[in-house]
């Protein structure tokens, strides 16, 4: 899809608004034409010493000023409103992507907060910015159409020169097309970068303050800005020089138009009022080259941002960018979001993992990993660093990007079609590594809003974390800091596990729990989890967790290996899978 159609879909989001201010523009351009063309009449009639007409035109005249001013007003309200409206489309179809679990409409993740603020605020901007420009030139070309046509019936020779800063604006813009698609993408890139650092030193102030590494973290910030002054110069630069070009081309027009026409005014074939007319004219003329000079910049702009903003949306494709749907803004909203469908709960028997394979460019992963895991069962995978645990669980649960991917997860001897979709509460809970909280209370924490009390306390209780929270002042309600600073490292991994917990999935994934945790509150943990019969599926090195395991599989450099036994094509040997 083209950026123009890209453009234009984003802009019918919020169809009435969009035509209505369209319209008050074009009436705010369209004036000017019939205010210049009774200019003439007036002087005419002055020339003809009839007061009376001059009277009625001066009339006139003040009160097509006043629909000019008030179109001018009108068309600005609705435009900022259609403008709110275009961008949070945009955006809405980004989150969309970003925050689906799997499905059609699941996006690839968002590399850093810096990437995602360029994209979300200054990509989303730059195709607000492409639809102004067809604004501006639609709404400009109303007025020259109409000017030319007066202006044509008085000298049409003059008239028809005002073509050729079009034809230059366009030329030069076509010769700069790579370089301002070029500039304008090594901006937005530089950008991510000095953001993406800026935003992670706030998260680690205290990480950077005790290793004494403020010093080296300025200079590395200070390279990433100079980068970025870099390219934003050459970006701006170029186009201010765009613009520059449009403004001077459509000067050069200007003059043009007097140079033909002055055998008319020198030998007197020009009357005062046709003179008057011109003159009304030739400050306006200058608008459509400058606006069309600045539309075919922002057209490459907006090239890039719709591919930088592709690649977080489904299938890397921009054109769900432009999926239509319902925003709850505006003025006369009444859309509401509506309500994700649950994913249905399927009560677990036996996960089976058949000949799994998810490897990266360079060969790094899991290859012919097959292994099953039954209801009730406590399953520990282990391996040295880098032997690939981390990405066999993202793997089995449909979540990262790979370069080579095969195999297929059974549900209850049904094969999962999409298993990001699927391998959610209530069916899964995943716990990565290093878990994120939030800056809110530690009931939130675990809930999100959408688990009542008694399920918070019992999903405290089985993560072996209820004693703690009975000790702090608030219980529950205590405010946990950003990122639950105020909380030890423990203290976190276990609040994280009390949210993977708090629906009762069939089937718990931990990577690496114990890495935060000692060994009595591991043991505490792990024998909760058992008595209450949940299905676990973890990573651990710690014998406490290995010798109270059914099963151990073991990674060696992407290869099972199922309680010491080595796999045979990708299956273990005397598997209850063979």
């Amino acid at each position: 899809m083209s950026v123009w159609r890209l453009a234009w879909r984003v802009s019918q989001q919020d169809r009435r608004t969009f035509w209505l201010s369209w319209i008050a523009f074009v009436i705010y351009f369209a004036t000017p034409v019939a205010i210049g063309w009774l200019l003439g009449r007036a002087f005419t009639d002055l020339a003809h010493a009839d007061s009376r007409s001059v009277y009625r035109i001066a009339a006139v005249l003040v009160l097509l000023e006043l629909v000019r001013m008030a179109s001018l007003r009108y068309a600005a309200l609705l435009w900022t409103e259609s403008w709110v409206h275009m961008q949070s489309l945009l955006r809405a179809n980004m989150l969309a992507a970003q925050v689906a679990s799997g499905g059609p409409s699941a996006g690839r993740p968002v590399a850093s907060a810096g990437e995602a603020l360029t994209h979300f605020r200054d990509d989303a901007e730059d195709v607000a910015m492409l639809v102004d420009g067809i604004v501006d030139v639609s709404t400009g070309l109303v007025f020259t159409v109409l000017a030319a046509a007066v202006l044509g019936s008085t000298d049409l020779a003059a008239t028809s020169v005002l073509v050729l800063p079009l034809a230059g604006v366009a030329l030069a813009t076509r010769v700069l097309d790579g370089r301002i698609k070029r500039y304008r993408s090594a901006d937005r890139e530089a950008t991510a970068a000095v953001t993406g650092l800026v935003g992670d030193a706030m998260a680690t102030a205290t990480t950077i303050k005790v290793n004494d590494a403020v010093e080296p973290l300025m200079a590395h910030l200070q390279r990433r800005v100079d980068t970025r002054r870099r390219t934003a110069v050459r970006d701006r630069v170029l186009d201010r020089g765009v613009q520059a070009f449009s403004q001077g081309a459509a000067d050069i027009g200007l003059g043009l138009v007097l140079l033909v026409s002055a055998p008319l005014l020198a030998s007197g074939a020009f009357g005062v009022g046709q003179l008057a007319v011109f003159t009304a004219y030739l400050g306006w003329l200058s608008f459509l080259p400058r606006m069309v000079g600045r539309l075919l910049a922002r057209r490459k702009q907006a090239a890039v941002a719709f591919e930088r903003m592709g690649r977080l949306v489904a299938r890397a494709d921009p054109a769900n960018t432009v999926v239509t749907r319902a925003l709850p803004i505006g003025s006369r909203a009444t859309a509401r979001r509506p309500a994700p469908a649950a994913t249905p709960r399927i009560a677990l028997q036996r996960v089976e993992v058949q000949s799994l394979t998810a490897q990266y460019a360079g060969g790094a992963g899991i290859r012919n990993v097959s292994f099953a895991i039954d209801r009730g069962s406590f399953t520990v995978l282990t391996g040295a660093i880098g032997s690939g645990k981390t990405t066999l669980l993202r793997a089995l649960l449909g979540l990262g990007s790979y370069d080579r991917v095969g195999g297929r997860v059974l549900w209850n001897g049904v094969a999962i079609d999409d298993r990001a979709a699927f391998l959610v509460p209530l069916n899964a809970a995943f716990l990565p590594q290093v878990p994120q909280l939030i800056s809110d209370s530690l009931g939130d924490n675990v809930g999100f809003g959408a688990a009542d009390v008694s399920l918070i306390a019992e999903a405290l209780e089985l993560a072996a974390v209820a004693s703690d929270v009975a000790e702090m002042p608030a219980g529950v309600a205590t405010m946990i800091g950003p990122r639950g600073l105020r909380l030890s490292g423990g203290q976190r991994q276990r609040v994280a596990t009390a949210r993977a917990l708090v629906h009762r999935p069939e089937l718990v994934i931990l990577d690496d729990l114990s890495s935060a945790l000692d060994v009595e509150t591991e043991l505490e943990l792990w024998n909760n989890l058992t008595a209450a019969g949940i299905t676990v599926f973890a990573v651990s090195h710690r014998a406490v967790a290995i010798d109270r395991a059914d099963t151990v599989l073991h990674l060696v450099d992407g290869v099972l290996t199922v309680d010491g036994v080595p796999t045979v094509d990708g299956v273990p040997k005397n598997h209850p899978i063979q």
